[in-house]
């Protein structure tokens, strides 16, 4: 059956048979050892496959991208079945050279790089974690604004890394390194998600989050301040005026609320002193906050936020901006750059706490007859808000909805001011937000 069926294919390719050579003889070949290795692969029987698959892609390497598919199939199964260890390693090099071909055929080089790390991985196990870490690394660094690295992909890199620090192939500095790395890429591609998802859109947002948790788990046992300064301490003692360390340095310490440590603010002023440019200034901005230097503070990261680019650093500049205004009780300048984080990253429920707490802070502000109890309204629903928008906050948010209700105006409160529940309401003053009429007991 299979023989008649390579003739009735060979027959029915006939008329297009010089698009599968240079001449009628070549053309043949390449079709029969197509049709054998197509029929055998349809019907699961690999090894028979595997010598007209191998002749195909040796002979036309730009057929077709399923020929690689397909071709990593079949030489996984080659490698499952081999008789001897020297067949195995065989297969096995067959199998990573394939993809080489693949990437030199039809691109994608981020993607098939990082296959080629997962099957290596799957098939070798720790035995060959330095090559596959190095597929890894590579990948990430082959990503292009074209072609953005699966998710998957960016965990599977993060989740070898510490494999291969835990065996001692690098210091502890790597983790670090490579989580700013895959958090940043992660953190990019949710924003776009995020966006796509608010305005009803297919997207993955659920996937970028899943696996930005898993990062965010996966790193925790580096994560302390304790841990930072530790891993840092002796790079900084080393280099204290190294550009490429200092910007290290105060991005992750930023980004793990690490900024009250004096590594932190050595490290925040040798770069400011040598290259003052917006990031920088941000950098200084948050030592200054965490100084209660709150002037200082809106100085810098006012500075910051006119000249960032990134969008990732411009989303965190407005919040300590947004920070800064509180401290100084600018309740109205502190929701605006609230609010300006919230338009950058739609994905971040963190805006919306912000302006909960400013709302309730600036409660006493608000003239409503009772005692600024309104506040607590809109506070409520800012948080109702951020659980709506990220899911990973929920439980924060939560936390605060129960607090904040038992800030409400007592049912006979406002039963006396003629208010009842569920009718809406504008809070009046410097929030002037439209909300919910709610009491308590």
């Amino acid at each position: 059956m299979m023989i008649l069926a390579v003739v009735m294919t060979v027959v029915a390719f006939g008329a297009k048979a010089q698009k599968w050579g240079a001449t009628p003889e070549d053309s043949i070949r390449n079709i029969t050892n197509y049709s054998l290795y197509n029929e055998s692969y349809k019907q699961k029987l690999y090894s028979e496959a595997y010598t007209p698959w191998k002749q195909l892609i040796t002979d036309l390497p730009k057929r077709h991208k399923n020929d690689y598919i397909n071709g990593a199939t079949i030489l996984k199964n080659m490698i499952n079945k081999a008789a001897t260890a020297e067949e195995r390693e065989g297969y096995i090099a067959e199998l990573m050279a394939l993809y080489d071909k693949r990437i030199e055929n039809f691109g994608e080089k981020a993607t098939n790089l990082a296959r080629k790390a997962l099957d290596l991985e799957s098939i070798k196990r720790g035995a060959a974690l330095q090559e596959y870490y190095g597929y890894y690394e590579a990948a990430m660094h082959a990503d292009s604004i074209e072609h953005k690295l699966e998710a998957s992909y960016v965990y599977k890199f993060f989740e070898a890394t510490i494999a291969y620090v835990a065996k001692g192939y690098a210091d502890s500095s790597l983790v670090v390194d490579n989580y700013d790395m895959a958090s940043e890429q992660l953190d990019a591609e949710l924003r776009k998600e995020a966006a796509k998802e608010q305005a009803g859109q297919k997207n993955r947002a659920e996937d970028y989050r899943k696996y930005q948790q898993n990062v965010e788990a996966a790193f925790a046992p580096y994560a302390s301040c304790d841990q930072l300064v530790n891993i840092y301490t002796k790079k900084f003692e080393a280099n204290p005026h190294d550009t490429t360390l200092l910007k290290k340095i105060t991005k992750i310490m930023t980004t793990k609320k690490c900024t009250k440590s004096k590594l932190f603010f050595q490290a925040t002023e040798n770069l400011y002193a040598i290259l003052p440019t917006p990031k920088t200034a941000l950098s200084m901005g948050v030592m200054c906050l965490d100084q209660d230097k709150y002037s200082d503070a809106v100085r810098y990261l006012s500075d910051a936020v006119k000249g960032i680019t990134d969008e990732g650093d411009l989303y965190k500049a407005y919040i300590f901006l947004g920070d800064a205004y509180m401290g100084q009780n600018s309740y109205s300048a502190a929701r605006s750059s609230y609010y300006d984080a919230a338009r950058l990253d739609p994905s971040k429920g963190d805006p919306y706490l912000k302006i909960a707490i400013l709302y309730s802070k600036g409660h006493n502000a608000v003239p409503d007859n009772m005692g600024g109890a309104s506040a607590y309204w809109a506070a409520y629903d800012k948080c109702a808000r951020a659980k709506n928008v990220d899911p990973s906050c929920a439980e924060n948010a939560s936390k605060m909805m129960g607090q904040f209700a038992a800030s409400f105006p007592k049912k006979d409160k406002a039963f006396e001011l003629d208010l009842i529940d569920g009718q809406s309401f504008t809070v009046p003053g410097w929030i002037g937000e439209s909300t919910v009429i709610r009491t308590r007991k």
